[in-house]
Parts: structure tokens; C-alpha cells; sequence
């Protein structure tokens, strides 16, 4: 672990992306967030265990580059972004949306 997130780990996970690419790997028992981009994949493997008391088999990590944004003739980048998938071991699971009651 990192020691910049020794003792925040829950500053590392930002939220997890729900895309349709993220939504057909929960059948596989992978989840996709997006972290911090100073996090290491220890740091992100134990604050996914620490938060949602799971275990963690793998981690992939992406650092895609930044996209220009221009607006009248100021320009800029967007934030950066780094995205983590999290493999979980058979049997554990996260709960990503929550339960609907049908009345």
C-alpha cells in the first residue's frame, strides 16, 4: 500500500461507472470504478475489501488519456480519470443498485 492512502481508503474508490460494457462483466464478477489516479492497484484492492468486505482475485487498472474541451476560444482538458475493473473471488458480490419494493 501506498503511503499516501495509508489512511484513507476511502478516498481512493470515487464511484463505480455504470456503462453497458461495466453492466455485462457483472455476470462475470468483475465491477468497475473509478479511483483516484495517484492509487495503486494495492491501494485500490484493499479499499474495495475494506468497503464492501469482499475478496479481490485481480484488479485491471486504465489511465486513458485526457480529452481536449474548447469552449469559444478558451481551451482546456477534462479531468483526469483512471478506472479500475475488480475481479471478485466465486461467492462474493457487491450490491451496485439498490432493491426496488413493488407495492
Amino acid at each position: 500500500m501506498t503511503k499516501f492512502f495509508e489512511k484513507r481508503l476511502t478516498d481512493v474508490i470515487k464511484r463505480p461507472l455504470i456503462t453497458e460494457k461495466a453492466t455485462k462483466a457483472l455476470d462475470l464478477n468483475q465491477y468497475t470504478f473509478e479511483v483516484d489516479p495517484r492509487a495503486a492497484k494495492p491501494d485500490i484492492k484493499a479499499a474495495v475489501e475494506k468497503m464492501f468486505d469482499v475478496k479481490v482475485l485481480g484488479i485491471s487498472t486504465m489511465n486513458p488519456p485526457r480529452k481536449s474541451r474548447r469552449v469559444g476560444r478558451f481551451s482546456g482538458k477534462r479531468p483526469q480519470v483512471k478506472k479500475a475493473v475488480v475481479r471478485l473471488a466465486e461467492g462474493n458480490s457487491i450490491q451496485l443498485f439498490p432493491e426496488s419494493e413493488e407495492a
